[in-house]
């Protein structure tokens, strides 16, 4: 029999794409109370059921439920952005490729670039297509060129692609390269599927165990969080608190908690981060979309992996890269000078209007406040929440200067302000909160 968190989230996967929902619509619907529903929606945010959007609320989304992750970027998957026609070699499209090349050379220069899975980027030259087929290296012609029925005959019998693409040779790179780019970013994003434990190596209990052998479990692991399963799937979670003045013959199933706030392999450790914190939980269940329990995750193991984020060589430029390149660390406290960064506006940075990005300068704030954080505690932190209030525009090439001060911290939590000035005078000042990432 589902609980009712189940329900509600079963109830939020059939309505259509585009659907607004709220707490108070569900809970009447469903006669369940509004901490149920609430729960529910959070869940349905995390796994990508629903979306939250300013000023329009929360909507029913489609699910891009598996992780986009793959080991390898394939020919059918680049025919798309390049506006791409395959004519041979159809049964090669889903080869993999690590790099390409431009077929700019002469045909002794370019026979040395010739490596497996390699795309050969080519105008109008036959003999050069020709010899990359013969090299077992597939072939993408631009300027919508097409190649004479010997070469497609000679990509079929090779099952390697032969591609044309309507664009320039440098569009079609450029689109490629950025695409793989993108792929580097993602391959390096860590998910629960990289850390969390099995659970055939974890400790859990089922309904029919008592509350000794929970107390057993307890004092053999010094753990005192577990799941509950039934046939591998998920039926609640028992804590030291929930068997507290029991009698130690008493069943788990009549003392654990039903309701149960999971986690999917695909999420990322700073979202389920973030969840361990808001919700005050040490260990969280990790479950496949059918709630068959699959394995746990800690606290400690999620420090563990953010610590490994950290140290871990970065081989593709994100956005925050991009931004932060142009940023000048000063950290200085004596009176000549108090402030802590600055940064010169590059054109790169504006809006249409002309302006500072408020994108932009939130991602200046993420990452100042990041390493202030660092450079007072020792500790790492992932932002939480901006209040940002401006008080004039910035312009282009303006050199704006900030100033970061840690106005309240604990174990758990930072709150920062930051004021930012040009010219020494203030334009801008905002609220920060970011969770804390202890040290292992």
């Amino acid at each position: 029999m589902s609980t009712k968190h189940e329900l509600v989230i079963q109830h939020i996967k059939s309505l259509p794409i585009g659907q607004k929902i709220s707490v108070r619509g569900i809970s009447k619907k469903l006669s369940v109370s509004e901490g149920t529903s609430y729960r529910a929606i959070k869940e349905a945010e995390q796994i990508g059921l629903v979306s939250t959007i300013d000023r329009v609320g929360t909507i029913r989304i489609e699910q891009n439920n598996q992780k986009s992750n793959p080991t390898y970027l394939t020919y059918r998957q680049i025919v798309p952005i390049i506006e791409g026609e395959i004519l041979g070699g159809e049964t090669g499209v889903d080869r993999h490729l690590n790099r390409f090349i431009i077929g700019a050379m002469t045909l002794d220069q370019i026979e040395k670039y010739y490596l497996p899975n390699t795309l050969l980027i080519v105008g109008n030259r036959s003999n050069v297509q020709k010899q990359a087929l013969e090299h077992n290296v597939a072939v993408l012609i631009t300027g919508g060129f097409k190649p004479n029925d010997s070469m497609i005959a000679l990509a079929n019998q090779k099952e390697l692609p032969i591609i044309t693409s309507p664009f320039d040779t440098f569009t079609v790179a450029s689109r490629i390269n950025r695409m793989m780019t993108n792929q580097e970013i993602e391959k390096e994003i860590m998910t629960i599927k990289d850390v969390y434990i099995p659970i055939d190596k974890a400790n859990s209990l089922v309904g029919s165990d008592s509350v000794r052998t929970f107390n057993q479990l307890t004092k053999s692991t010094g753990v005192s969080r577990f799941p509950v399963h039934y046939n591998k799937r998920l039926v609640g979670i028992v804590t030291a608190k929930d068997v507290i003045g029991k009698q130690e013959e008493t069943l788990i199933e009549r003392v654990m908690t039903r309701e149960v706030v999971t986690v999917r392999d695909y999420m990322t450790i700073a979202n389920v981060s973030h969840l361990m914190v808001r919700e005050d939980i040490e260990m969280l269940p990790v479950v496949a979309d059918n709630l068959e329990l699959i394995g746990v995750i800690s606290r400690q193991d999620v420090m563990r992996a953010m610590h490994s984020i950290e140290n871990q060589p970065q081989y593709s430029n994100t956005y925050e890269d991009e931004v932060i390149t142009h940023l000048n660390h000063l950290m200085v406290t004596d009176n000549e000078n108090p402030y802590d960064f600055s940064i010169t506006v590059q054109p790169q940075m504006l809006n249409t209007y002309g302006t500072l990005s408020n994108g932009v300068l939130c991602e200046l704030l993420s990452y100042i406040t990041n390493q202030k954080i660092n450079y007072v505690t020792g500790y790492s932190s992932i932002i939480e929440k901006i209040h940002l209030n401006s008080f004039n525009l910035i312009q282009l090439y303006n050199e704006i200067h900030f100033k970061v001060d840690i106005f309240h911290q604990n174990r758990r939590n930072a709150h920062a302000q930051i004021d930012i000035f040009y010219e020494n005078s203030l334009c801008a000042k905002a609220i920060i909160t970011a969770q804390i990432i202890e040290s292992m």
